[in-house]
């Protein structure tokens, strides 16, 4: 198998503090009207396969529930080779009312940190496979496991044992969100796929800036799902630092957090467990239109609806009809 890469992006700015808790990201998905209502991920574990994660930054050392290394002989080092990683965990679930930090979607989820690159941004397939399946059959201490998958990298190659591991995490209720990559040409009638992120399967997300224009480097295809916040994007960074960077890696992150908030929010009102359509369903039902085709946006820009039920009726029936 050939190597699988960081989808390209750009570090727009690295700085010592944050300067604002929350940044603009978290604000236009409409995340602090969950935390109003106590949706802030508590405990839901969301496995990030990335670079690693710096475990000691001072917002992500209380979310972090374990981890484990997928590019070398050691798989107790999963500490951030890169910075990629650490920033990704950030928008997920920085924890809330640290004054000179950030917050995440979930302040309150649990992070299973899984590298699969290494501090140059590659690694293998093989890699992101046993970190998938990894991730599937993982239980902590008390039981926990995983129910979203983040990851933000991809290329060019259709591999067909990955594809079998991402079918196998979805039919046992891990939902898997992926970034669109960053081929776009800024025109959305064209389409340009990148995997994992194309596969039917995931969750494919692209990316919008603060204006909520469609980011000019977003790809565009018939399988995007939802676009959400990347350029730009204020997180966490290794050493107790923090960093812009641009890119649908950004916009990834926001959705696996949102992911973590609705699990618990819907789980609550179905008072049972929800199957990987249910949560795509109610995931669907959290978006608005920003005006553009379904190969742009797919099915809107993601915002937290937390007000009144979106729907009425059996909502569990509802939900089932919903496909990726």
């Amino acid at each position: 198998m050939s190597e699988v890469h960081l989808i390209p992006f750009k570090l727009e700015e690295v700085v010592q503090t944050a300067g604002e808790e929350i940044p603009y990201g978290i604000q236009m998905i409409n995340a602090p009207a969950a935390w109003e209502q106590g949706y802030k991920g508590k405990d839901v574990v969301v496995a990030v396969l990335d670079t690693g994660c710096d475990v000691n930054h001072p917002d992500l050392k209380d979310r972090i529930i374990g981890g484990r290394n997928f590019t070398s002989d050691d798989p107790e080092d999963y500490l951030d080779g890169h910075y990629h990683g650490t920033h990704v965990a950030g928008t997920i679930a920085a924890t809330l009312n640290n004054k000179l930090g950030v917050a995440g979607i979930a302040p309150e989820a649990k992070l299973l940190i899984l590298r699969v690159l290494g501090k140059n941004g590659s690694g293998s397939y093989q890699g992101i496979i046993d970190a998938i399946n990894y991730a599937v059959e993982w239980r902590g201490d008390n039981g926990e496991r995983v129910r979203v998958i983040s990851m933000s990298l991809g290329g060019p190659d259709d591999i067909p044992e990955m594809h079998e591991a991402i079918k196998n995490a979805t039919q046992n209720n891990v939902m898997v969100v992926c970034a669109a990559g960053n081929e776009g040409d800024d025109n959305e009638r064209t389409d340009e796929q990148a995997y994992p992120g194309y596969y039917k399967e995931v969750v494919q997300v692209g990316a919008v800036d603060e204006q909520k224009h469609l980011a000019e480097f977003s790809n565009t295809n018939d399988e995007i799902d939802l676009v959400a916040p990347g350029v730009n994007i204020l997180s966490t960074y290794p050493g107790e630092k923090y960093a812009k960077l641009s890119g649908t890696s950004m916009a990834t992150p926001h959705v696996s957090g949102a992911v973590a908030v609705l699990i618990l929010k819907e789980e609550a009102e179905f008072g049972r467990e929800l199957t990987d359509p249910e949560i795509y369903a109610q995931l669907c039902k959290n978006t608005q239109t920003i005006g553009l085709t379904k190969k742009g946006e797919g099915n809107g820009l993601l915002y937290l609806k937390m007000g009144e039920r979106t729907d009425s009726g059996n909502k569990t029936e509802e939900t089932t009809t919903v496909q990726k």
